[in-house]
């Protein structure tokens, strides 16, 4: 009786693995000056007017605001402070008030009771060491309980209009690995990159701009490139590369 056949798995060709393998191209920095001003005078020109979404009239509600920004919208935020800021106005009224009470007016923003206890503790700081007014340079603000760069870099941006740094939020942390401004993926090596090409006069509307077009246009999940203004200095666009 005959040997049964041997029956064997196709090999896959050697020239499919290696065209599978160049349809992701790693990531590479594209910093030249020439290029940051055309990424820079595109966000201008879709955003004339960016700014700051979190509402607020002095730099101690700005700081409330970010901090209760994280890990939730500018919207509920925007819902939130209101109500907050009638009940205690200022730094030495939220320095005085019950931790209980705190977290209870912010409890839809998310993480309120860590919240709240860096609020109380900022107010605490504002009013003890700083005479009730928030400080106005990073070493200072950063002694202050839940308040790290990016809390830093918005209040001094936006309040004062000091440059200290680039705020680097999830959008613009995105956006910047997309653009091929950064191969960093933590946010205070990031920024460090991004001073590095971004002229210090646009620091502060910089990252108003990424964080506006992260929202609008450049989406973490499908970027709608047809409506980009810089999408022709965009060679990743998810395209060819994830980000994720």
């Amino acid at each position: 009786m005959p040997a049964a056949s041997k029956v064997t798995a196709k090999k896959r060709p050697a020239k499919a693995a290696t065209a599978s393998r160049k349809k992701s191209r790693k990531p590479q920095l594209k910093t030249s000056p020439e290029r940051i001003a055309k990424i820079i005078a595109g966000l201008q020109k879709a955003y004339p007017d960016a700014t700051c979404a979190l509402v607020h009239s002095n730099a101690w509600e700005l700081l409330v605001a970010t901090i209760l920004s994280a890990q939730c919208t500018d919207v509920r935020v925007n819902m939130v402070t209101p109500t907050l800021f009638r009940r205690f106005p200022t730094p030495a009224a939220m320095a005085k008030a019950p931790l209980p009470e705190i977290e209870d007016l912010i409890r839809t923003t998310g993480f309120f009771r860590n919240k709240a206890k860096s609020i109380s503790g900022a107010a605490k700081g504002v009013v003890e060491r700083f005479g009730g007014r928030v400080p106005q340079t990073m070493d200072e603000i950063l002694t202050l309980p839940g308040v790290a760069r990016k809390t830093g870099n918005v209040v001094l941006g936006v309040a004062y209009n000091i440059a200290e740094g680039i705020v680097v939020d999830t959008h613009v942390l995105r956006l910047s690995r997309r653009l091929e401004l950064t191969l960093n993926t933590e946010p205070k090596k990031v920024e460090q990159d991004l001073v590095k090409i971004i002229p210090k006069d646009h620091w502060i509307d910089f990252s108003h701009e990424l964080i506006l077009h992260g929202r609008a246009i450049c989406i973490a999940r499908k970027p709608r490139c047809a409506d980009c203004t810089i999408e022709r200095e965009c060679d990743s666009s998810d395209k060819t590369w994830s980000s994720h």
